[in-house]
């Protein structure tokens, strides 16, 4: 049986309200380290491997539990969070400056525009499904992945739901992400026999 731990990267800077510039750099507060720790001490069972995203509070928020299981092998992949809104990525904003465009690009819901060359909805969808592939040809036993809290929802629906990557399945997914909680320091587990889409083990998210 195949284990997945998807966890949320703890408190960054951007999620404290402090401006940010690339999308990737944001490192993590004091706070998202104390929740990196307790990431390490919670899992249940050692991984057999480590999955972390290219972004830099993932990547701090998986190295505790590097730590803990050095012959563990690291691997990055690309899991980062969904980043639409291309006209901020070269200048310093905060989610406060940027929520009016996050309104406006969601209420749109064109599931291929590319604001600026940033990436699609579709686009994500596409690195949603290559990651569920990826894990589904591991064979046996727990992978934990370090990832955001908009690619863990968007994993979630794909999982849940059809995943359609059009006007209406852009509509539907907002839904979903707004009722969906995934706070920083956050687990949630899929499992899945060999060879077969993981599925979501309700009740373990924490």
């Amino acid at each position: 049986m195949l284990r997945v731990w998807l966890v949320r990267h703890g408190e960054s800077e951007s999620n404290a309200g402090a401006p940010s510039t690339d999308p990737g750099a944001s490192p993590l507060t004091a706070r998202g380290r104390e929740q990196a720790e307790r990431v390490a001490a919670r899992l249940p069972e050692a991984p057999g491997l480590i999955v972390t995203s290219p972004f830099r509070r993932a990547a701090q928020t998986a190295e505790p539990t590097i730590e803990r299981y050095p012959d563990t092998s690291v691997e990055e992949w690309p899991v980062q969070e969904f980043t639409y809104l291309g006209g901020f990525h070269d200048r310093v904003s905060t989610s406060e400056e940027r929520r009016p465009y996050v309104e406006e690009y969601w209420r749109r819901a064109d599931p291929d525009l590319s604001v600026d060359g940033a990436e699609s909805f579709t686009d994500l969808l596409k690195r949603v499904r290559d990651c569920l592939d990826r894990l589904t040809v591991q064979s046996t036993g727990t992978v934990a992945v370090f990832t955001h809290g908009f690619f863990i929802r968007a994993l979630m629906w794909v999982v849940l739901s059809d995943g359609a990557a059009d006007h209406d399945g852009m509509r539907a997914f907002h839904r979903f992400s707004e009722g969906v909680v995934v706070p920083n320091g956050a687990i949630v587990g899929l499992f899945a026999p060999p060879g077969s889409t993981p599925r979501l083990v309700a009740g373990t998210a924490w």
